[in-house]
């Protein structure tokens, strides 16, 4: 008779466990599928692609997070051994925590994506964020379930927080380049390929922004190394910025014997005729000049302003406009008016103003 109690009791044990787990399951499923219905009402109203991927990823995660949830809820009503319930909550709660954590780490990387569709900041370090928000979630989230597991964080955090002083310490120089490039990286002061000087005269192309330096290529092919909290601190002008066509202003100058208007007339003609023979040279704006700096201690000064294909396209331009101009200005029987060419003097050709 007692054995058939004690079979009746373990069955009963049974049968009331599974329906406890049955009922919870059923209704957490239930749960799932009318807050997912709900959902799928509101996305298809939208269409931000964000919508459709909180919706998969709830879909996938939302019935085995309620579930959990709804187990670890009901546990205290299971008829078992106290080390054996205790045992079976702890195991729930890390589960539910690992699940809900998840789902929470998964959404702040869609949101996170969402807004560097709309920051172009923020897609210039996206990779490096996503990376940051992960690591961060895999260190939370795993302290949280050593806690949960009665394991003391105390002298974990303690220790952690010692060590991280201590090589913020040792590496402050690293660090301070480290951010900078993040800086630089998101502000895009200045990209890959830009032509740039600094404020101390240093200039070439950008041919590497890191994360410690960056490697400016200068045109006699030497590569200045910059450390990224020096070039974050430094005046920069970017010459690729807002884009890479740029007014050259070539300075002639000429004696007071020469008719301005036949000057300014002559300067236009030739650099109109360049364009398309001189690489670089380009022929919108079209080439026009003006009488600065104007009077000067012995000659007439003129300013011819055309527009060049980038940076350093000005010196070529510049090499063949002075000899067209010269050349032009012989055929016109003026080469002894003209006393200058550069923005330097030439005495040999001032001369002439003295006869």
């Amino acid at each position: 008779m007692s054995k058939f109690l004690t079979i009746n009791a373990s069955t009963n044990l049974w049968l009331t466990m599974t329906l406890i787990i049955g009922a919870t399951v059923t209704l957490a499923f239930l749960l799932s599928q009318l807050m997912l219905w709900s959902m799928r009402k509101v996305t298809e109203k939208t269409v931000a692609t964000v919508d459709d991927r909180l919706y998969r990823l709830l879909e996938r995660y939302l019935f085995p997070l309620l579930a959990v949830g709804g187990l670890l809820l009901v546990s205290d009503f299971v008829p078992l051994p106290v080390k054996i319930l205790e045992l079976l909550k702890r195991s729930l709660t890390v589960v539910g925590l690992l699940l809900a954590w998840y789902l929470l780490a998964k959404g702040a990387l869609i949101s996170l994506a969402r807004m560097e569709q709309h920051s172009q900041a923020l897609r210039n370090i996206g990779s490096p964020l996503e990376s940051a928000t992960k690591i961060f979630f895999i260190i939370v989230g795993g302290m949280m379930v050593l806690d949960n597991l009665g394991i003391s964080l105390t002298p974990i955090i303690t220790t952690l927080g010692i060590g991280s002083l201590a090589v913020a310490i040792a590496l402050q120089d690293t660090l301070g380049n480290l951010f900078a490039g993040l800086y630089i990286n998101a502000d895009r002061p200045v990209r890959i390929g830009d032509y740039i000087r600094l404020e101390n005269g240093q200039e070439g192309y950008v041919d590497k922004i890191g994360w410690r330096s960056s490697h400016i290529r200068a045109l006699q092919n030497n590569t200045i190394v910059v450390p990224n909290s020096k070039l974050a601190q430094t005046i920069i002008t970017n010459f690729h910025l807002p884009e890479k066509p740029m007014a050259l202003l070539i300075p002639v100058s000429v004696s007071y014997d020469v008719d301005p208007q036949r000057v300014e007339e002559i300067l236009v003609e030739e650099a109109k005729k360049a364009v398309g023979e001189v690489e670089g040279l380009l022929g919108h704006p079209e080439p026009f000049v003006r009488f600065i700096p104007g009077f000067g201690d012995v000659s007439l000064g003129f300013t011819l302003i055309c527009q060049v294909r980038e940076f350093v396209d000005q010196y070529w331009v510049q090499h063949e406009l002075r000899k067209r101009i010269f050349k032009r200005f012989e055929k016109e029987g003026m080469q002894e008016a003209m006393c200058l060419l550069s923005q330097y003097p030439f005495p040999q050709l001032g001369r002439s103003l003295e006869h």
